[in-house]
């Protein structure tokens, strides 16, 4: 399972990647694993305010829906329209370009409740989440 150390994790599977006070969110490697192949991803609405551990969207696979919250509070300012015409994406580049929204942090303490890529790869079992990117 791929767990990169330079991003930060929420206990729901999804991942943030900072970049200053504007943080990337997608779904871990783990998650669209267990989710199988996605076919259809409801994109939040930018300007969307959302708190963190908000339902902020919904990802379908073959399998199932599974709810999509944000690992922090503030307003989406961008989504991945890609994912609307190639949700597979979340399954084949889940860190890359399977990002599904950007969001202005407003609430800079909420990244402290995130896990390290350590203790993410401990959540979902360990040794068998090795740390490659």
């Amino acid at each position: 399972m791929n767990v990169p150390d330079e991003l930060q994790y929420a206990a729901t599977h999804e991942w943030l990647r900072l970049d200053g006070a504007t943080g990337t969110v997608g779904i871990t490697d783990h998650a669209q694993a267990e989710l199988t192949d996605v076919v259809y991803v409801e994109l939040p609405k930018v300007g969307a305010q959302v708190n963190a551990g908000q339902q902020i969207c919904v990802v379908e696979s073959v399998k199932a829906a599974s709810d999509i919250y944000s690992p922090v509070s503030g307003t989406v300012t961008a989504v991945n329209d890609a994912l609307t015409a190639s949700p597979a994406l979340l399954n084949t580049d889940p860190f890359g370009e399977g990002w599904i929204f950007q969001i202005k942090i407003e609430a800079g303490e909420d990244i402290e409740h995130l896990k390290s890529a350590a203790q993410y790869r401990e959540q979902i079992g360990g040794a068998d989440a090795g740390g490659e990117v």
